[in-house]
């Protein structure tokens, strides 16, 4: 049995935990090493048991607790090249050997995880996606995205469980407080996901046998959690799915922890 949990997802901070008895990740490190590791015990794991920490790219919100994170636990720490190079390791203190390396589109083994990063369009150095496979199950998790491709489509395919981001509702960003700056940019090729795009591609995935959904990295300003989850609810309608009968579909929350689900 495998289990997933989201600790925590938004702008504040970003960590999801994927395990089970002989492998334990962390997606991102957004958090303080106290909060995850409270998030962890809530859930019945321990930080201790970390194998790895993967990073999706180096926002603050998804990286920020990587330094503590190491001092505390000195596991691996996953990222490609040109993440590595934003995130600084030197000035993070460390070590060689647990700086690891992964190649985007190329997939890699985590203890009996096998992990495929694959790109994503934002404005980072080059952030991913992944894909985890373990046994028969597959994971798929994809925030911080600009647009929706059909290579991304592609690499969703076959998933047990999506977690995608839902980030805002377009009309609250346009009439919102936010800069007209920060608005191009969230609504640009490389920002971040609306929640009526989200809706299309889940109900999307749901007519091709994704029956599990995660609804996750929401804007605090621009959006709020029974909005995302009606608008993707809708865009399920739409296809004759029923969110709670044909497919499962839940909201990740910024400041607690998620729903488990165990695969």
């Amino acid at each position: 049995m495998t289990k997933f949990c989201s600790l925590y997802s938004g702008s504040s901070g970003n960590s999801i935990f994927i395990g089970n008895k002989k492998t334990k990740i962390l997606i991102d490190a957004g958090m303080s090493f106290k909060k995850i590791s409270e998030a962890l015990l809530s859930i019945g794991e321990n930080v201790h048991d970390l194998n790895a920490v993967l990073i999706t790219h180096e926002h603050s919100d998804h990286a920020k607790g990587i330094r503590v994170l190491y001092k505390k636990l000195g596991i691996p720490i996953y990222a490609n090249e040109k993440t590595w190079d934003s995130l600084q390791p030197e000035a993070l203190k460390i070590g060689t050997n647990d700086i690891c390396y992964f190649n985007t589109e190329e997939g890699f083994e985590i203890g009996d995880m096998w992990i495929k990063p694959f790109l994503i369009p934002h404005d980072a150095a080059e952030p991913v996606g992944f894909c985890i496979h373990i046994g028969d199950k597959k994971v798929t998790t994809a925030t911080d995205i600009g647009h929706m491709t059909r290579k991304l489509l592609d690499n969703f395919l076959k998933s047990d469980l999506l977690f995608l981001e839902s980030n805002h509702d377009v009309e609250m960003l346009k009439v919102g407080r936010y800069p007209w700056f920060l608005k191009q940019r969230i609504l640009g090729e490389n920002g971040h996901l609306s929640n009526e795009m989200a809706g299309k591609v889940i109900a999307w995935m749901a007519e091709q046998g994704t029956k599990r959904f995660y609804l996750g990295h929401l804007s605090s300003e621009n959006n709020f959690p029974e909005l995302a989850y009606q608008t993707v609810c809708n865009a399920l309608g739409e296809k004759s799915i029923c969110a709670g009968a044909d497919v499962l579909l839940d909201v990740a929350l910024r400041d607690r922890v998620g729903k488990v689900v165990e695969l």
